[in-house]
């Protein structure tokens, strides 16, 4: 190639980067590998939208469940909220009042303790899932019950199947007991892993239970260190 169309072409190849970086492209590469990326790109797209739908699935069977007494007095069914394909999944026992009006867990002072928890590791609420054990808030906030849990078990089963985290965060005693089925106080299980359905699990504290226990915070921290460490080595 002659030194006047190495030049043209050098021109040429600038302007072409100048407008990718642009409209904010800042990596490339090479045209076999593009087709690969794209593909895989393609196949991540269609696996969101295949998980969407099949949660929006489950959410209307459960909006209109009638298994327990519960749904006499729900305002809302609370189904879960977050990153659809999360690698860290929360999961509550039950909806309380505020959360029954506005139809998504954790929203209450609770829910403002446990969104601190999620950025004490530099994550967000977007970046994780959360739900609970049983979809409909139990009269004046009371513990569900075992018929309650069983009844919902099965909603819960196939949104952690979907979803399907890396990492599974239980918030205090019945969502902890409703996965393990372990009769031990919480506080001797929280801070260790366990597997539910092939998927490690961490129990800890629930957020509403550190508003009446703050000095058990530090617990929770450490649990959360846990978690961090455990995420960071997956990624690995």
């Amino acid at each position: 190639m002659k030194q006047a169309q190495l030049q043209q072409v050098i021109k040429q190849l600038k302007g072409f980067l100048e407008t990718e970086k642009y409209f904010g492209i800042k990596e490339y590469i090479s045209d076999g590998n593009y087709k690969k990326v794209t593909k895989m790109s393609k196949d991540k797209n269609n696996s969101s939208q295949h998980k969407e739908k099949s949660l929006d699935e489950i959410r209307k069977r459960v909006s209109s469940c009638k298994k327990c007494s519960l749904y006499k007095e729900r305002k809302n069914t609370v189904f879960g909220k977050g990153d659809i394909n999360a690698r860290l999944l929360f999961i509550g026992e039950a909806p309380g009042k505020e959360e029954d009006l506005m139809g998504e867990p954790f929203v209450g002072r609770a829910g403002m303790l446990l969104t601190k928890i999620i950025n004490s590791i530099n994550l967000e609420r977007k970046n994780v899932y959360i739900a609970n054990c049983i979809k409909c808030r139990p009269p004046l906030n009371r513990p569900p019950t075992e018929d309650e849990l069983r009844q919902c078990e099965e909603y819960l089963i196939e949104q952690i199947k979907i979803i399907n985290p890396k990492l599974i965060c239980t918030l205090g005693k019945y969502a902890t007991l409703n996965l393990l089925k372990i009769e031990e106080p919480i506080s001797s299980l929280r801070g260790n892993f366990y597997e539910y359905l092939g998927i490690k699990v961490i129990p800890t504290f629930h957020p509403a239970y550190l508003l009446r226990n703050p000095k058990d915070k530090a617990l929770v921290w450490e649990d959360m260190k846990k978690i961090r460490s455990f995420l960071k080595n997956e990624s690995i």
